[in-house]
């Protein structure tokens, strides 16, 4: 008898060695031509694809935080360099100004430069654009300021 003449007689149908019924496409449980690792393997893609998105914007959250802390350390540097310059030197607004302005690529920055008697001091100031994509535009720049103060030291003659 035919599978055809089986089923409109309401026969059962015989299965293949393996479970799966030839002709119908079916498994032995009722699920119809997908392997357990093919439904394995679409279910992580859609895992993957829920996740990724989320892992993402955390990696280029890191990335802008990373840059912000390259710029703060640069302004640091510029304070440290400026306020050295400016200890040892007869004109210690410009001689701090050039230094802090040599030893990083940072621009603009804001520069100021007090001298009391004994100390100088020099402070640092600027703007960190948070321009990483998707991350920086939903964080406002970020104002960074260093400040560094020396003894001031007489020009040698």
């Amino acid at each position: 008898m035919s599978e055809r003449q089986r089923a409109s007689t309401g026969q059962p149908r015989e299965r293949q060695r393996d479970g799966w019924d030839g002709v119908w496409g079916r498994s032995p449980h009722g699920r119809q031509g997908v392997s357990e690792r093919q439904r394995d393997a679409g279910q992580a893609a859609v895992e993957l694809a829920l996740a990724l998105p989320i892992v993402v914007m955390v990696l280029l959250a890191l990335v802008q935080v990373a840059v912000v802390t390259r710029d703060r350390m640069a302004m640091e540097l510029a304070a440290r360099e400026g306020a050295r310059a400016a200890a040892v030197s007869a004109n210690p607004g410009t001689a701090a100004r050039l230094a802090a302005e040599r030893v990083t690529t940072l621009r603009p920055l804001d520069i100021e430069v007090d001298v009391d008697a004994t100390m100088v001091t020099v402070r640092v100031s600027y703007t960190s654009t948070t321009d990483i994509a998707i991350i920086g535009g939903a964080l406002p720049d970020v104002e960074l300021s260093a400040r560094s103060s020396m003894v001031l030291e007489p020009p040698a003659p």
